[in-house]
């Protein structure tokens, strides 16, 4: 199992339906590390939808179970998505705009 760790600012997304979804964007080495665990899984024939990776997130006392997705950026640097549900940013106090600082096990 991998862990990383990783601060980035947490985002929300309005949804054609009116729902919203709160992100935090997981870039540079980290989302380089992801990125080399998704291909060798998907090598390995260990691949999922999307691309997804299943991951185990902590924030401060938090830890829950979700998935993190690529997010396709032509050329660029790797870029995954992580998901903040209500009940974690209830619990941990969390406000779109401000910095989030993270651990993944994968």
């Amino acid at each position: 199992m991998e862990q990383l760790s990783f601060t980035g600012p947490l985002w929300r997304w309005n949804g054609n339906g009116g729902g919203t979804w709160h992100f935090v964007t997981i870039v540079g080495t980290a989302g380089e590390a992801l990125a080399a665990t998704a291909l060798m899984r998907k090598l390995e024939g260990l691949g999922r939808g999307w691309g997804s990776l299943r991951v185990s997130v902590t924030i401060g006392e938090t830890r829950w179970q979700t998935s993190v997705f690529p997010q396709k950026r032509e050329g660029g640097a790797p870029e995954w998505l992580l998901p903040v549900k209500a009940a974690v940013r209830k619990a941990e106090d969390l406000v779109a705009g401000e910095p989030v600082s993270l651990t993944l096990d994968y």
